[in-house]
């Protein structure tokens, strides 16, 4: 991966971040993180994998999010000083997840 790749990579995670947070109304229970954007090589497209607590209201956030991709994807083009900006597409983070889950089983080993 190139360093402009990674470059365009935080800047998308970073800015798509702030516009969610002020643009896209999730229930009061749902927690999102932004956890990496992976954009291809040609600039084309960016994968942005996202994290959801609680663990059951994952699909549920997605299906917000790619409801409002067209809207985010026309402010992420306003904001950004790019020729072409990536193809938005939301993936749900399994890493997190598995993650969390071993930490309740260490602490339940713990006990």
């Amino acid at each position: 991966m190139t360093e402009r790749i990674k470059k365009v990579n935080r800047l998308i995670q970073r800015e798509l971040f702030q516009i969610i947070k002020k643009e896209v109304d999730f229930p009061s229970e749902i927690y999102l993180t932004l956890t990496k954007a992976e954009a291809s090589a040609d600039l084309k497209h960016v994968r942005v994998y996202i994290s959801v607590m609680p663990e059951q209201e994952a699909l549920k956030a997605l299906k917000i999010l790619e409801r409002e991709v067209y809207h985010l994807q026309k402010k992420m083009n306003k904001r950004l000083n790019m020729k072409f900006v990536p193809k938005i597409y939301f993936v749900l983070e399994k890493e997190t997840a598995k993650a969390g889950r071993i930490e309740e089983i260490l602490e339940k080993l713990k006990k």
